[in-house]
């Protein structure tokens, strides 16, 4: 499980983050949505240990980031915001070095690489160097990276961002084989219909703050809305008014 309480973050005088809080349980995919400049990237970069909160905690499997940053790290797997790939390793080589950072080692972490290799279809790109890749390319190395040391938290940020088609669905079918088997998956996304596909529990962030939090049939109940679409710009224009 991941857990916000009460999380705020500021950057001079401007509140990225106000008292956020908010649960992704175990065997559930939770989105968060916002606009730009929400405060999305911030509250998942305080999550996952890159930024510092100013307020509040932020709780990985019980476990305080800040008091337990390595403990906290081990249960979780990370998809940054343009995956974040050394380009002069190979595909295999980021893995297997985030594999070794993550403490694992020998048959074991070869044993993860062959499997991440073959449940994501890495077997033609594995021995090129990560440059050169496609947006698709980066992504599928990127969550074997994340995936290596088998986290129970997946935390991932716009994880279908640039992908085609045939990819995205390859992606969501993972993410759902992933929840059946009681991971915790937090993801942010700006598409509703990957949302309307994925998530079992939505937490919506304007200006800063939680606006909503709920399932998708409690926000559309609450609006009024007929998709998710219109209940989200209600929500966030509600919010713009206040």
């Amino acid at each position: 499980m991941i857990r916000a309480q009460g999380l705020s973050k500021s950057f001079g005088k401007i509140h990225a983050v106000d008292n956020v809080s908010f649960s992704a349980e175990d065997g559930k995919i939770t989105a968060l949505l916002g606009p730009n400049g929400a405060g999305k990237s911030t509250t998942l970069r305080m999550l996952y240990t890159v930024l510092k909160p100013d307020a509040g905690q932020a709780l990985i499997d019980g476990i305080d980031n800040q008091i337990d940053l390595q403990g906290a790290r081990r249960k979780l797997g990370v998809l940054p915001h343009g995956a974040g790939l050394y380009p002069h390793l190979t595909a295999l080589e980021n893995i297997r070095y985030y594999g070794r950072l993550s403490g694992l080692a020998g048959t074991v972490l070869e044993r993860r690489v062959a499997e991440l290799t073959d449940s994501l279809d890495l077997g033609s790109i594995a021995d090129r160097h990560a440059k050169g890749f496609s947006q698709g390319e980066r992504t599928r190395v990127a969550l074997a990276r994340a995936l290596v040391h088998e986290p129970n938290n997946l935390l991932l940020d716009e994880p279908t961002n640039g992908l085609d088609v045939m990819a995205t669905r390859s992606l969501r079918k993972l993410l759902l084989e992933l929840k059946s088997q009681g991971h915790c998956i937090l993801l942010s996304s700006h598409i509703m219909q990957e949302v309307a596909a994925l998530a079992d529990q939505i937490v919506i962030i304007a200006h800063g703050r939680v606006v909503a939090d709920g399932t998708p049939e409690k926000i559309l109940a609450r609006t009024g809305a007929d998709d998710l679409e219109s209940a989200f710009v209600t929500l966030v224009g509600s919010e713009a008014a206040t």
